[in-house]
């Protein structure tokens, strides 16, 4: 089994969205990790804020089988694909991490995640693995966050 996490995101109805998203993955893999959600801006376009959260799994998935069942779930709560890449979004759930696995480009599936580089993604999983080690740099998700320019990428805490 995989210990990966997910951030999930949505900016069209997130309540909504990312409740629903929660319950599937809990059907699907039984016992998660959920971080709070924040609230932050929208990056790359002009858009409402984005709700964002963590979520910690174990699968037995392979990362492109993952990816596929993940793609089929945003899918499934309205996720269009013939818009921009940067763009609103109903559900947006990405891999961030998957156990220590480092792979670029292959398929479009970059691990780590690039993204990690934001508040709405690191902030999260430092909130729900802190002693977790990034993969690349050794660092944990703890000092990255703590190192991290928080003023830069505000997040406000959102309840679900």
């Amino acid at each position: 089994m995989a210990r990966v996490y997910l951030s999930l995101g949505s900016n069209l109805e997130p309540v909504r969205h990312l409740r629903a998203a929660l319950d599937e993955l809990r059907a699907h893999f039984g016992d998660i990790a959920v971080s709070p959600a924040y609230r932050s801006k929208s990056v790359g376009f002009d858009g409402a804020d984005f709700v964002n959260l963590a979520v910690g799994l174990d699968t037995d998935l392979s990362p492109e089988a993952l990816n596929t069942w993940l793609h089929a779930l945003e899918d499934r709560h309205g996720r269009l694909r013939d818009v921009p890449r940067y763009s609103d979004r109903t559900l947006d759930v990405d891999i961030v991490l998957y156990d220590d696995l480092v792979r670029q480009g292959e398929g479009h599936l970059d691990i780590p995640r690039k993204e990690l580089k934001h508040a709405f993604v690191l902030k999260p999983i430092a909130d729900i693995a802190p002693q977790l080690k990034h993969p690349v740099t050794g660092q944990t998700m703890r000092a990255l966050w703590q190192a991290f320019p928080a003023e830069s990428e505000p997040l406000e805490p959102e309840p679900l």
